[in-house]
């Protein structure tokens, strides 16, 4: 059972406000909330849907379902309404999920700091596999069958394996060899993936190769999303999962139904309504996620820009809004100003340099490490107009507040070394 308080991301987010609404000038890079302007579609959309105040289907209702699985067709992935599951949030789906297979976790590491702590808090164990050195987000392909041996030897039960595409914390995304080189990992030892696709339309460049592992192995293949990246909705909790056609689907499907019926019931009969608005991707809102994914491209980019200009090595981002450098050629540098291991480089940097960030020991990393997640989505201010005028702007890193962000990201790191 976890007895060390809230996740780190939601209490670093609480912390940094109260701080900031005390007088302090911090650079919050660590919460990846999206702070889009909400798109008046979805406003109408919610307003439109206000009078449905009574339990609803579990699984969620049907047109909204319908919008869901049309949102995988275009996508490659032909789907029924029956195959979907809306939820408050990805969140409660995932945890269903893991309570839905009868096994041990795998995780690549680093991964999001949520599924760990989920699957602890259901008595399953969590083994880890390092990531390729190319992208985050999965295990590595040459690895993972060796962590199954490791895990069956040391009397677990490995079952169920979660990936990010493209991922949380290193920004990256896996490409199409290494997809299907895990896949087929996974079909020899039977095991059931998530594929926590999230951030797929935020991927920075449109036109880059994407593979699905419901594409490959869609017999085994479980995809959770939602609309609090792409639509900056993380306030009204959407989230959806597309469960594989046939029995072992169905099986994961009624499992998670099950535990939905006892802890959430039904997603808000109001918020059904902006899932059934949002993945009909009408051409104006679909053009507003786009120029979303634009804006943290750029964002992205000109921070991975200055963390090597500090020494940092750290994979060029592709999707999201995450970057994940590694500060070990700094090392001996960073150990004069007490600086040893990712926590301490954590705290160093909120303390001595006014910049948030959260440590890779949050990611199930080695605390040893010294890699932090700097989340790239805040850079623009506070104000909705300001990401406004960001999504509109040829150039959104000339805006100024994002020139002031990334001369006090610069400054602080020289800081830190110095």
């Amino acid at each position: 059972m976890i007895t060390h308080g809230i996740s780190a991301n939601l209490a670093l987010d609480q912390e940094i406000n109260r701080r900031r609404a005390c007088g302090e000038r911090l650079l919050h890079l660590g919460f990846g909330e999206a702070r889009l302007p909400v798109h008046s579609g979805m406003v109408e959309a919610l307003l439109a849907g206000a009078h449905r105040r009574a339990y609803g289907p579990v699984a969620g209702d049907e047109a909204a379902r319908a919008a869901v699985a049309g949102y995988f067709g275009r996508r490659r992935l032909p789907t029924e309404a029956d195959q979907v599951v809306l939820a408050p949030g990805s969140k409660p789906l995932l945890f269903a999920l893991i309570a839905a297979v009868d096994g041990d976790v795998l995780l690549p590491r680093p991964c999001w700091l949520t599924y760990a702590p989920q699957a602890r808090l259901l008595g399953r164990r969590v083994f880890w596999v390092d990531v390729p050195a190319e992208c985050g987000g999965v295990p590595d392909p040459d690895l993972l069958a060796s962590a199954v041996h490791r895990a069956r030897a040391e009397g677990g039960s490995p079952r169920l394996l979660i990936m990010a595409l493209p991922d949380n914390p290193t920004g990256t995304t896996a490409p199409p060899d290494v997809v299907r080189r895990i896949c087929d990992v996974a079909g020899a030892y039977d095991l059931v993936m998530v594929a926590d696709e999230i951030y797929r339309d935020l991927a920075h460049d449109p036109d880059r190769d994407y593979l699905s592992p419901a594409e490959v192995a869609g017999d085994r293949t479980v995809i959770t999303t939602g609309l609090s990246k792409t639509h900056a909705l993380g306030g009204w909790r959407a989230g959806a999962a597309r469960f594989p056609a046939g029995a072992r689907g169905e099986l994961l499907r009624s499992r998670v139904l099950a535990t939905a019926s006892e802890v959430w019931s039904s997603l808000a009969g109001p918020v059904q309504s902006v899932v059934e608005y949002a993945f009909g991707e009408p051409r104006d809102l679909a053009d507003y996620v786009r120029a979303g994914a634009r804006m943290h491209a750029a964002a992205t980019r000109a921070v991975h820009q200055v963390l090597v200009l500090a020494g940092a090595d750290c994979r060029a981002p592709s999707g999201g809004f995450y970057l994940y450098p590694d500060f070990r050629r700094l090392a001996g540098d960073l150990a004069r100003q007490g600086v040893h291991d990712s926590a301490s480089l954590e705290r160093e940097l909120l303390h001595s340099c006014g910049i948030a960030v959260l440590g890779g020991h949050h990611f199930g990393d080695d605390p040893a490490a010294l890699r932090f997640r700097a989340a790239t989505s805040l850079l623009f201010g506070d104000e909705p107009e300001a990401y406004r005028e960001a999504m509109e702007a040829d150039d959104p890193m000339g805006l100024p507040a994002a020139k002031d962000a990334l001369r006090q990201l610069a400054d602080g790191l020289a800081r830190l070394t110095d």
